[in-house]
């Protein structure tokens, strides 16, 4: 028997996704556990971020933390996207 502890959100969308692929959680914890036995591995790719990464993800999280957004809508956000799409 295991007991995990996850947000009742994730839980719901990730029991959503998986029963839309014929899965139950159950089931998808289980391969995950079989995938580590059978490649000794841990079976996604997990990378420290660069500082690039760091600093974007401290900045969100001081954005949040203050409750400021960058964008005052989804189109500014878009029309930002497309001006700098390749920076």
């Amino acid at each position: 028997m295991l007991h995990i502890r996850v947000d009742d959100d994730i839980k719901e969308q990730a029991t959503q996704a998986l029963t839309a692929m014929g899965m139950s959680m159950s089931d998808a914890v289980r391969l995950f556990l079989r995938r580590v036995v059978i490649d000794q591995a841990f079976p996604l790719e997990l990378k420290v971020p660069n500082a690039e990464t760091r600093a974007a993800m401290e900045e969100s999280r001081a954005m949040r933390a203050a409750r400021r957004a960058r964008f005052t809508s989804a189109d500014e956000l878009f029309a930002d996207l497309e001006k700098n799409g390749g920076k």
